[in-house]
């Protein structure tokens, strides 16, 4: 990558708790030249480097995630270090907050991958959570 702007995956995975679903996520990133890859849903209370690589197609080679929560939720993103440098990861009720720099470029962001409940008395406290991670107009993107 030259001085592009990265290319990023969003997927609503449904479940990374069979052998098919890694399966068709690896062959489906693999087919896309992105180089940051965000996974919601993943239902998974651990993801180990094994499994992250193979998920990300063996080109993103770095990844955070938040653990599941009994059969629902879970998120999990991953990037290509050679690409992406990760300042900082935060973790919130329902999300995952990375700062992201472009290495060619020296450009950064702020990468939110939200992953809201299902439940309708959650909804309040999860569009609560949204309005939080808001950034504020003089911000620079920082945490």
């Amino acid at each position: 990558m030259t001085s592009e702007t990265p290319n990023i995956l969003s997927w609503n995975v449904r479940g990374l708790n069979t052998p098919a679903h890694c399966l068709t996520v690896h062959e489906t990133v693999s087919a896309t030249p992105c180089h940051i890859a965000c996974f919601q849903e993943t239902k998974l209370h651990t993801i180990d480097q094994s499994l992250a690589n193979f998920l990300g197609g063996y080109r993103l080679n770095k990844f955070a995630y938040k653990p599941a929560h009994g059969t629902r939720g879970g998120i999990l993103v991953a990037w290509n270090e050679n690409i992406i440098e990760v300042h900082n990861t935060a973790f919130g009720r329902y999300s995952l907050t990375t700062m992201m720099t472009v290495r060619s470029t020296g450009q950064f962001f702020k990468l939110i991958t939200v992953y809201g409940p299902s439940r309708r008395p959650e909804k309040e406290a999860f569009l609560q959570h949204l309005r939080d991670l808001k950034p504020q107009d003089d911000t620079n993107g920082s945490f």
